[in-house]
Formats: structure tokens, sequence, C-alpha cells
């Protein structure tokens, strides 16, 4: 392609000088728009198909650039095509190169659209496509935790509030409460998928346009489900971006809660779990270091993700209809979001099924902080006592094990006798770890066979989702 074309702007019949050198880098695009050329060249093959339809070109014109554009696919595939800053953006590159190859025919292509309707096209095409990678990457982490989920399913460790010991629970059972936070995001990216794909193809600048076009057909070219029903919302619209960006920091928040819990598990001082080595780096000075620099880096790229919904959502609030130049800022941030999703989600899918937990760490740790606490009031109201009493005999008797150094299963029956004398032998079945967890045996319960249970169900609707 010869830079020589870079004087002959597309729209350039109403100047009367130049374009600043400064403003063309200043407004152009091309540099971080090309990477929609496959969408734009999609676009514009179902574009001139639907006017070769409705008699506006002839069959051989259509071909003609229906061929060309494809040559230019594939040179763009292969790095053989030059992008002009001074075209300013993937659309004007393409369509002047396509006239250079194919003379006036190719001139004819953008009859009956704008570069309006193009782009808000071209970007939902490459949102959906983005977001059919994204939910298989989501499917694959989600498949990742019910693996380890069920080699855990009878670990024990200890369940926390406000990072306390609360009460035991299950390794697997804390790994399906991940699975489902994903499977709301998963839900939440469907309902954007389904509302984004919609073909503003056709709107043309604001207003639709006098040619006889048909926007059923090239929706259907194109996979939408219909074209959008209003020209001026159609070229202006950037909700599914914004909408996106907002399943995306959801999403990324529940990564960095993952990644916290995973940074404090494998620490010494939990010893909980072990990262594989392979997503852990060492240290420049301290030799001994294992350090959990991948959950980190997930942790910090959740601020970056929620950025980018702050800033579109900034870019689109005081804008007018229709289209306004603003919206061109749009795509760094969508494209950077993208890009940031993909990576984390792929971080996490192969780094799930091999953590490895450390269980008798985890064991001893739910034996620390009282973790049947609860249990034994349980036991007491089972007893006849009022919650409130027994929620007060236990407190005594944990205050009692505090001063002595040890757990309330450690006790001796008249110690508890101290507190209570509705106490009997029976307590110690319910002071056991295994006992408490196997206690709470019914849906969404932290107990082994509700574990198993939860697996079994959402592996079937992992299977339902990958076969559709």
């Amino acid at each position: 392609m010869s830079e020589s074309k870079d004087a002959d702007k597309l729209w350039g019949g109403r100047f009367s000088e130049p374009t600043d050198q400064f403003v063309e880098r200043f407004t152009a695009s091309v540099n971080f728009d090309q990477r929609l050329y496959r969408q734009d060249i999609a676009g514009s093959i179902a574009h001139a198909r639907m006017l070769e339809k409705v008699g506006v070109l002839t069959s051989d014109e259509a071909q003609q650039i229906i061929s060309g554009l494809q040559e230019i696919a594939g040179d763009i595939e292969v790095g053989n095509f030059q992008w002009s800053v001074a075209l300013e953006d993937v659309h004007m590159n393409i369509e002047a190169e396509l006239t250079r190859r194919i003379g006036i025919t190719g001139k004819k292509l953008h009859t009956g659209r704008s570069r309006n309707d193009q782009v808000a096209t071209d970007i939902r095409l490459y949102v959906r496509q983005e977001a059919d990678a994204i939910a298989g990457l989501i499917t694959r982490v989600q498949q990742g935790l019910l693996e380890l989920a069920e080699r855990e399913a009878d670990t024990i460790m200890p369940g926390f509030t406000h990072l306390q010991t609360a009460q035991p629970v299950t390794f697997g059972h804390h790994l399906m409460a991940w699975f489902e936070m994903l499977q709301r995001d998963f839900g939440r990216l469907a309902d954007c998928r389904k509302r984004l794909n919609l073909s503003p193809l056709g709107a043309a600048a604001l207003a639709g346009t006098s040619y006889p076009i048909d926007r059923h057909f090239t929706a259907s070219e194109l996979g939408f489900d219909g074209p959008t029903r209003n020209s001026l919302d159609s070229v202006s619209d950037r909700d599914f971006a914004i909408e996106l960006a907002a399943f995306a920091s959801i999403l990324l928040t529940h990564l960095s809660r993952f990644s916290e819990e995973l940074v404090l598990w494998a620490s010494s001082q939990f010893d909980f779990v072990d990262l594989p080595d392979k997503f852990c780096t060492g240290s420049s000075i301290m030799p001994q270091k294992k350090n959990p620099d991948v959950p980190e880096l997930v942790r910090g790229k959740t601020g970056r993700v929620t950025g980018h919904l702050v800033s579109l959502l900034t870019l689109m609030k005081s804008q007018p209809l229709a289209y306004n130049k603003d919206n061109q800022e749009d795509k760094e941030p969508l494209f950077d979001l993208l890009d940031t999703v993909r990576d984390c989600l792929k971080a996490y899918g192969d780094m799930v099924p091999e953590i490895r937990a450390k269980r008798d760490s985890m064991r001893q740790a739910a034996l620390r902080g009282y973790a049947t606490a609860t249990d034994l009031a349980d036991y007491l109201v089972k007893k006849g006592i009022a919650f409130r009493d027994a929620h007060e005999i236990v407190g005594k008797s944990v205050a009692y094990g505090i001063q002595q150094g040890r757990d309330l299963s450690e006790f001796e029956l008249a110690e508890f006798h101290q507190f209570s004398e509705t106490i009997a032998e029976d307590v110690f079945d319910f002071l056991t770890l295994e006992g408490s967890v196997n206690a709470r045996n019914h849906i969404g319960g932290t107990a082994p066979a509700q574990v198993r249970e939860a697996i079994k169900i959402a592996r079937a609707e992992l299977q339902a989702r990958t076969a559709d």
C-alpha cells in the first residue's frame, strides 16, 4: 500500500486545506482500532451482499468488492498491510485500499451506510466474540473448582467471619462458594450478550438512509438476532460496552476475593495451601521466598478493570444524541478490559486444579479458636434451654477455655457442669470437627454429603451449558 493515498481523504471534498499534522495524529484511532479489521470486513461483506440483493450493486460489482475485501483480510492476517494514520481509522484504511485495488467499484461500498453505524456494528461484533471467549474461560475455571472441591469434600478447615475463626467448614464447601460467584458472573455475561446482539448497520449517520436497504438481511448475515429499532440510539449507544465493563468489574472483584484468600492461605502464618511453583516467583534478595505473584496481580488488576468501567460511564454521561467524536475513546478502555479479563481467567483456569490443600494445617487451625462453640449452643437449645441463655453458658465456657488454654472438645464433663448441669456425656459427639460439619446436612450446608451433591448438580449445569 502506498502512502501517497494519505493526501486523499475519503471525506475531503468539503475542505480547502489539509488537516494539521498534530490534529491528524491526535484524532486518529487506527493504532488501536485496527484490531477490529475482521469485524469491519465481515460487516462490509454483509453490506455489499445486501446492496446486491436490493439492486444498488450489480452481481459483478458485489463480487469484486467481496473478493477484494477477502484479499485484504488475508494480507492483514499475514502482516502484509500498511496502516496509515492519515486515513484515521480501520474503516477508512480498508476502504481506501479496496478502492486502490478494484477501482471505482470500491467507492460504491459505502452506499447507504456511515462510519457511525459501521463502527457501532464492528464493536458489537467484537464484543460478542470476546464475550463468547470469556464465557468459555469462566466455565474452565469453574470446572477446575469442581475438580478441586471434589478432592477436598471431606477436608475440614476453619470458616471465618471478620477473619476470625467462626465455625468449621469443609474446604470443598468453601470452593463451591467461589463456584457460585462465577455462576452468577456467567449469568450476567449471558444477559449482556443478549442485549448487545442487535445490528446497528443501516442506521447510517443518525437518521437512516433513503436507499432501499434490508436491515434484517444484514443482521442475519452477521449472526445478530435482528436490527436495532432507533437509528439515533443505534449509532450513539454504548450501553453494551458499559454493561460488559460492569460484568467484568464484578467478575474481577470475585477473582480478587479468591486471590486475597489464596495469598493469605499460602502464607506461613496460615499454611493452608501450596500454590504451584510455576505460578509464583522468588525474591531477588531473600532466597527462601515463594511469592504468590499471580493471585496478587489478579487482585491488582481489579482496580484497572473497575477504572475502565468508570471511564466508560464518564465518557457517556454528557453526550447529546447522536454520535460524537468522544466515542472514539470507548475502544482503548474496552480493549484493555477484555484483554485483562481473559488473561486473569486463563491464569485461574490453569492454576486452580493444581492447588494443593495442606489438610493437617487446616485441621489444626480449625481446632483453634473454639470453632464448635455454636454447636455447643445448639446442643443446649435442643436440651430445652433458651438460645440466649445457651449463648451465655457457652460464652462463659469459652472464657474458661481461654484461661485454661484448651478447646471445648478437651474439657472434662465436670468442667462443663460448672456452667450447666444440662450438659451430658453425649455433648462430645457434637464438639468434634466431623460432628460439626456433618450436622449441617441440608441444601447449602457444609456437610461433605451436601458438597458432593452440590458438585453433582454443578457438573450437570456445566455440561448443559457446553452442550448448547
